[in-house]
C-alpha cells in the first residue's frame, strides 16, 4: 500500500478504534504496529507490537491455495520492521504455507513447537534480536525439522564483524569498521584522537551511522573533526558504527550500488541503483526517472552470470563460503580496482516485487526466479528430511 502511495491514515483509524473498544485481533494489532512504524512512529508501533505479544506469539499469513506444498515457521524477533527478514515478500504466490513465531524474552519456545516442514530464523544480528537468537540457539541441537539460517551464522553479519569474516578474500575488498560510543566520536570532533586511534586505516573522511539504524538513517561521511562536532550535535544515539570511506565512483562520476540475493550457495541479481551520490540505495537514485538507469539495470540482470558473477567469481565463492548462510542478500559495487566492495551483508533486506512493471517490465521475471529459487530451496531442505526418517 505505501509503495503504491495508498494513505495508511484511514486503516490506522479504523485499527486503533477496535483497539480502543477492545474488538481488534492479535493479527490487527500486529498491522497496527507495522502503519505505525510506516508512519514514521516507531516507538509507537513497538509498543502496540509488545502488548500484543504478551499473549500472542504464533501468527499465520495468509496462503496462495487452500492446500499448502509446504509449511514453513518463521523464527523472529519483538524488534523493529527492519530487523526481521521480510520473508512475506519471497513466499506470495507461492502456494507455501507461513507461520511466523515471535520468540520473546519473557516467554519459552512452545513444546511442543508447531507443525512446520522447515524453520528459518529471520530475526537479525541487531542487539534487540540477540536474546532471540541465542534461545533459538539453546533449542536447535533438538530440533525436529531442517532450521535454516541458524543463529549462529546470523551472528556474524553485523557491520563490525563481517569485516573479519571476509578478511583475506580474493578479489574482494571491504572497509574496517569498527563501533564507537558518543565518548569516542567527541573526542574525534575535538582532535583529542585521530581516526588512526580507533583503527590504522582510518582517516578523515570517515562513513558514520547509529549502531542498529537502518535504510541510511544517521548515515553521514564526516570530513573533519569540525563536521564530527555538527553531526553529534544532530544526532541523540549513544552507539556508532565507523568505517573507511572508499570512493566507488566510476569514470562517468556516477555510483552504481548492486544488491545481490543468495539462495541456497547461488548468487542472484537483485537490483542495480544508480546516482550521483555515494550514499545511493534504490530509493533515492531515482530509476524511475530514467531511462538509461532502468537500461543499465536491466542489462545487469538479464546479463548477471555471464557478467557482473563471472567477474567477481572468485569472491563471491569466497564470500558465500565464509558468511555460510542460507540466504542472505550482499549490498556492493565494483571498486575502481576492479574488486567487489562490500557495504554489508544481511539476512533482513527487502527483496520484493512491488516496483510497477510499466516502467520496470524487467524485474518482475528477475524478481519471479529469486522467489522460484527460495522456494526450491526450502522444498529441497524439507524434502531431504522426509527421505532420512524414510
Amino acid at each position: 500500500m505505501v509503495a503504491t502511495g495508498i494513505d495508511l491514515r484511514p486503516l490506522w483509524q479504523q485499527l486503533i478504534a477496535k483497539l480502543i473498544d477492545g474488538t481488534i485481533d492479535e493479527g490487527e494489532g500486529l498491522d497496527l504496529s507495522l502503519i505505525a512504524q510506516l508512519l514514521g512512529d516507531k516507538q509507537t508501533g513497538l509498543a502496540i507490537q509488545n502488548e500484543i505479544l504478551v499473549s500472542h506469539r504464533l501468527f499465520r499469513s495468509p496462503c496462495a491455495v487452500k492446500s499448502p506444498l509446504l509449511r514453513v515457521l518463521a523464527l523472529a524477533a519483538a524488534t523493529d520492521i527492519g530487523s526481521n527478514t521480510p520473508i512475506e515478500f519471497l513466499l506470495e504466490n507461492s502456494g507455501i504455507e507461513l507461520t511466523t513465531l515471535y520468540v520473546t524474552s519473557e516467554a519459552e519456545l512452545p513444546n511442543p513447537l508447531p507443525d512446520h516442514d522447515v524453520a528459518i530464523v529471520i530475526a537479525s544480528d541487531s542487539e534487540d534480536c540477540r536474546d532471540a537468537l541465542r534461545k533459538i540457539a539453546r533449542a536447535m541441537p533438538n530440533w525436529p525439522r531442517p532450521l535454516l539460517n541458524p543463529p549462529h551464522l546470523v551472528g556474524n553479519l553485523d557491520r563490525d564483524k563481517l569485516h573479519g569474516v571476509l578478511r583475506g578474500i580474493e578479489g574482494l575488498e571491504i572497509p574496517a569498521t569498527a563501533a564507537v560510543t558518543r565518548v569516542c566520536l567527541s573526542e574525534l570532533s575535538r582532535s583529542a584522537m585521530a581516526p588512526f586511534d580507533i583503527a590504522a586505516e582510518f582517516t578523515f573522511p570517515v562513513i558514520v551511522r547509529p549502531r542498529g539504524s537502518h535504510a541510511g538513517a544517521g548515515l553521514a561521511k564526516i570530513e573533519d573533526p569540525v563536521a564530527m562536532g555538527r553531526y553529534l550535535g544532530e544526532r541523540c544515539e549513544q552507539e556508532f558504527f565507523i568505517s573507511r570511506y572508499v570512493d566507488y565512483s566510476g569514470d562517468d562520476s556516477l555510483f552504481r550500488k548492486y544488491r545481490i540475493v543468495v539462495i541456497d550457495g547461488r548468487p542472484y541479481a537483485c537490483h542495480l541503483a544508480i546516482a550521483d551520490r555515494w550514499d545511493v540505495w534504490y530509493l533515492n537514485a531515482g530509476m524511475s526517472l530514467s531511462a538509461s538507469k532502468r537500461c543499465a539495470e536491466e542489462t545487469f540482470m538479464r546479463t548477471f552470470e555471464s557478467g557482473f558473477a563471472e567477474r567477481h567469481r572468485a569472491a563471491l565463492s569466497g564470500l558465500i563460503n565464509r558468511i555460510g548462510l542460507d540466504y542472505f542478500t550482499v549490498d556492493c559495487a565494483e571498486a575502481r580496482s576492479g574488486s567487489l566492495l562490500i557495504f554489508e551483508a544481511d539476512n533482513t533486506a527487502i527483496v520484493h516485487n512491488m516496483d510497477p512493471p510499466d516502467i520496470f517490465p524487467y524485474k518482475a521475471p528477475q524478481m519471479r526466479k529469486v522467489f522460484d529459487a527460495f522456494a526450491a530451496m526450502l522444498q529441497r531442505r524439507a524434502g531431504r528430511t522426509r527421505e532420512k526418517a524414510a
